[in-house]
């Protein structure tokens, strides 16, 4: 079991990324720690720090079960994906960032862009 994000658009061949959840769970908790976060202190990882505290562009995709299902607009993904290829870039050069999380942040931002040229929502299955 995990989950895939994909654009929605009705076209299942359109690209998508995917993980398990524990997967999942381990990519958001390097984004938060890029962002400057320590996932622990977070509400939704364990802690009771609110995101609404939490300065970052990425609170749509860090602040969310799971399991939960849902979509992101694409203004939403518009917000999101220069923030995801900073990250991207800054992972290439850092020591001890999982590779699977540098290839899964790259497939994010060509999801994004394309839901971003679609004008479709980002679905989170």
């Amino acid at each position: 079991m995990g989950l895939i994000l994909f654009p929605g658009d009705g076209d299942t061949s359109s690209p998508d990324v995917g993980w398990s959840y524990s997967g999942f769970a381990a990519f958001r908790r390097q984004l938060a720690r890029a962002e400057g976060l320590d996932p622990d202190e977070m509400w939704g990882f364990g802690g009771e720090r609110r995101w609404r505290d939490a300065s970052t562009s990425l609170e749509p995709l860090l602040h969310r079960p799971d399991d939960g299902g849902g979509e992101l607009s694409p203004i939403e993904c518009a917000a999101l994906l220069p923030r995801i290829e900073g990250i991207v870039d800054y992972w290439q050069s850092e020591v001890g960032v999982p590779r699977t999380h540098i290839d899964a942040a790259q497939q994010l931002a060509v999801v994004l862009r394309l839901c971003i040229a679609k004008d479709v929502e980002l679905i989170v299955l």
